[in-house]
């Protein structure tokens, strides 16, 4: 039997700090968050991201607390669809960058 999770990054501790502190920090993580979709592109091309990001991203503008920022918007929108072995790859080399940029995190 598997479990239900609410949200679909619930499943995953790692990725659901990681969801928590782009919510929390949006600003101070923009830079990690541009850093993750310029590698993304360099393996997908970056108009197929935005051909992607158009086809999920609200049709007048969004209530998503992600929704007012489109760099992490398109990074929370590309984890969601994800295989969730990306997910939790993703998640531990972002985790990690922060730890390599100094910046603490809150066990």
């Amino acid at each position: 039997m598997t479990q239900e999770f609410k949200r679909w990054y619930d499943h995953d501790p790692l990725l659901l700090k990681v969801i928590n502190m782009l919510k929390d920090y949006k600003d101070e993580l923009r830079e990690q968050a541009e850093l993750f979709l310029s590698n993304v592109e360099e393996k997908v091309s970056k108009e197929t991201i935005d051909r992607f990001y158009n086809m999920v991203k609200p049709i007048k503008g969004g209530k998503r607390w992600y929704d007012d920022d489109i760099v992490i918007s398109k990074t929370v929108e590309l984890l969601r669809v994800v295989p969730v072995d990306i997910q939790k790859s993703t998640a531990e080399k972002f985790i990690e960058a922060l730890k390599k940029n100094g910046i603490e995190l809150k066990e």
